[in-house]
This record gives structure tokens, sequence and C-alpha cells, in this order.
């Protein structure tokens, strides 16, 4: 199995040695690796309430949503993440199986660094933005290797960023590279502006990806809402907290304000399904799938 749709390990063939002491036995010895079996789960359709009731969904038809139990099971055993993501449950396309190279899904998690105030939205030079976050790609690098990862290339806004002061929420796309490989991952990015706090949605596909993948992360901008008390609206100045960051810094992964660009990206890939998103190709075809599951990766 790749690993990680947002990190993936490449894992050596030792198989090899062995085939050359007996290459007269290799048609009859070659082992086919038998694919685990999936996991049982139990996607939902609906509404369906996140957090305790922080958020509310209403998952169409052409969504399941899984758990926080049965997104782990599909990120760490189908996709090949680490365990221990702290998520609110993912979603998934229903029309794909979870172990298809064309299969994506979607990674949900709360932020809760405060009330990300929204004023500077407006006045964002997204180009400037995009060159400052590249700079800074390149020279995290030599962390991300040193800590096992591939190197990342942020190539460039697959979406230009997109922010609506009426509904408080935010969408972009980036194309992004890892190491040596040809084909590029999208990471499909979605955020939700609160009380106290941010719904992180990201999703990760191939460029190879069908368009459907984008319009149906509209759909998932359109369905997802805070509930009552927890919504922008709420927020009450005197007492409430505020986020040390603006847009700018939800869209740079909050390196602006507290984090380096390594950091954020790995926020980002927490799908790190190299694969997909690295044969898609979510920190996941993984994130070649934030997510794919062939080789890329991705951590909260």
């Amino acid at each position: 199995m790749q690993r990680g749709r947002w990190w993936v390990a490449v894992l050596s063939l030792v198989a090899v040695s062995a085939w050359a002491q007996a290459p007269e036995q290799a048609e009859d010895s070659e082992a086919v690796e038998e694919a685990p079996a999936l996991p049982e789960l139990h996607p939902r359709t609906g509404e369906v309430v996140l957090g305790g009731g922080l958020a509310k969904l209403v998952v169409p038809e052409s969504f399941g949503y899984l758990s926080p139990e049965d997104a782990e099971k599909v990120l760490v055993e189908v996709w090949g993440n680490p365990p221990g993501s702290k998520t609110l449950g993912m979603l998934i396309p229903s029309d794909v199986s979870v172990d298809s190279p064309e299969s994506w899904g979607v990674v949900i998690q709360y932020d809760d660094d405060g009330h990300v105030e929204d004023e500077d939205a407006a006045g964002i030079d997204y180009a400037d933005l995009l060159e400052e976050m590249q700079n800074n790609t390149r020279e995290e690098n030599a962390e991300r290797v040193k800590a096992g990862y591939e190197a990342v290339a942020l190539v460039g806004w697959a979406a230009t960023p997109r922010y609506d002061a009426s509904t408080r929420k935010l969408y972009w796309a980036r194309e992004l590279g890892f190491g040596d490989s040809k084909e590029h991952t999208l990471n499909y990015s979605v955020r939700v502006l609160g009380k106290e706090g941010v719904l992180v949605l990201n999703a990760v596909s191939s460029m190879v990806a069908p368009p459907q993948v984008e319009k149906d992360m509209q759909q998932v901008l359109g369905f997802t809402h805070f509930q009552p008390g927890h919504r922008y609206e709420d927020f009450d100045p005197k007492t409430g907290r505020v986020a040390a960051y603006g847009v700018a810094g939800l869209v740079a992964g909050k390196v602006a304000a507290k984090a380096g660009l390594f950091k954020g990206l790995l926020a980002v890939l927490v799908a790190g399904k190299k694969v997909v998103f690295a044969g898609l190709a979510f920190l996941v075809v993984a994130l070649g799938k934030l997510f794919k599951r062939g080789g890329n990766d991705g951590t909260p």
C-alpha cells in the first residue's frame, strides 16, 4: 500500500536480491501481494452535527460522512497515513471506493486559535502572497527533507483564493509538486470562519483528477455551517479570543503570523493520500492524496 495521501513512504523492494539468485524461478515464485480487506465503514447522509453541536453538515446523496473513527480507518488502514490525526470526520464521494486510485476525500478539522478578523480580506494581493509562500516553501524544504518528507514545490494557484464576506467562507486550491514526481497534486481548501475558531476542510487530488472534484468541493462549501452560538456573528469582542492572524494568514497556512510554512503545509496535508489524490495523484493520490495514497504526505 502506498503511504500517505498526505505522507507516503517509499518502500524498498528487498525481494530483488532473492530474484537475482534464482532467476529461473522468478515467474513461479513471484508473489502477488493480496490487497488488504477494506475496513467496515458506515457513511451517513443528511444532517450531521459535528463537535457536539459546533457545526452542521447537510450531506447530499453524492457524499458520505464518516465519523472520526471511520475517518481514521481510511486515513491509516487504507491510505497509509500515520495514526493519531485529530479530525471531526471526513467526507467521501459516494460513487468511488476509498481504495480506488480515483478516490478522494475531505478531512474535517477545527482550529480553535480564536476569532479570525477579516478586515484584511479585500486588500490581499494573492499574486504577492503566492510569491512569498513559494519562497518560504523553498526555504523550508531542507527541514522537510530532514524530517523524512519529500521536498515540496508550490507551483501556483489552481484556484485563486475567494472570500465571501457574507457567509464568512474562504475557498482556494493550490497546485503542489512532491519530490521528483511528474504528477502534481491539487490541494483544495475550504475555511469557514466562526465565533472563536475556523472549520478546516482539506481535500487533495492529482492534476489529472476530473473537474467533478472541484465542482463537488463547491457543494461542500455550501452545505457546511456553524451552529447558532458558534457563528461568526456570535463573537463578543469584550470577552472573546482573537486569532493572531487574518484571512491572509489562513491562506498562507498561518505562516505570516505564528508558524513556518513547513508547519502550515503539513497541516494542509493532513490527508496525505499521495496516491490520489497519487493516482488521483488528502497532508492526503495521497497528500500524493491531503490526500493521495501514493507517496506524498501530510500531517495536521
